[in-house]
């Protein structure tokens, strides 16, 4: 008597194949930005590789400021700040509500960036990390701690979360691999940006920075991964 297998339905092979690539990804988003992360808190409080250079960056930075580059760089970390990023962020989540009528990816969005948020306090406070000379601040006084750098870790995070939710969904793309490329290159030209308008302003040291964007490529990762998971529970009932 001959075996009859139930017919995959069409796309599914496509759809699993894309979710597993992207829990490959996200794994490796993981990995990298936490041992990124972990390299540079070594280097801080051992005072030891890449903390080397801490110093020299940023009286090289200081030294080579610029009536223009000042303007352009105080604008970029004023937007960026955590309050402004929350207040951005909160508008874009709830727009995206209303005008989608959907729930679960502008409430990844709040959720990451809230996890930041505590993340970058948590870590401030236990690390204790003082800033560079406060003679060399360009925008007024600052008393918070400086490791890490929640400017470059809030943005960087909104910035990376944002283009893969708008990219496609539990690993499945919906856009070209071209247009994502760009979307993705955008977004981490433009975390760097502000990586670089701390240091620049002289708020914060290379490593502080560094150890940021590997929070944020971190934080993109779980993000990728509670996405792909919540699809993959969903496809379970219709296979």
């Amino acid at each position: 008597m001959p075996t009859t297998h139930p017919e995959q339905p069409l796309g599914s092979l496509p759809a699993v194949r894309s979710q597993r690539t992207a829990f490959f990804a996200a794994a490796g988003l993981l990995v990298a930005g936490e041992a990124v992360f972990w390299l540079m808190l070594a280097a801080v409080q051992t005072n030891s590789g890449l903390a080397l250079v801490d110093g020299g960056v940023h009286d090289a930075l200081v030294a080579g400021r610029t009536p223009v580059a000042t303007a352009i760089l105080a604008a970029v970390s004023t937007v960026t700040s955590p309050t402004w990023m929350a207040v951005i962020g909160g508008m874009l989540a709830f727009g995206w509500a209303v005008r989608k009528r959907e729930i679960w990816r502008p409430a990844l969005l709040l959720g990451a960036m809230a996890a930041t948020f505590g993340a970058s306090t948590l870590i401030k406070h236990q690390i204790a990390r003082a800033r560079p000379s406060a003679a060399d601040f360009l925008m007024g006084p600052d008393d918070a701690l400086s490791f890490p750098s929640g400017h470059t870790f809030g943005t960087g995070v909104f910035l990376l979360v944002l283009v893969y939710l708008l990219m496609g969904r539990g690993g499945v793309r919906t856009v070209r691999r071209s247009t994502a490329v760009l979307a993705f290159s955008g977004a981490a030209l433009g975390t760097l940006l502000v990586a670089f308008s701390r240091l620049y302003l002289g708020y914060h040291w290379l490593t502080d920075v560094v150890a940021s964007l590997g929070l944020a490529v971190a934080v993109t990762g779980l993000v990728v991964l509670v996405d792909g998971l919540r699809d993959a529970r969903k496809a379970v009932p219709a296979a």
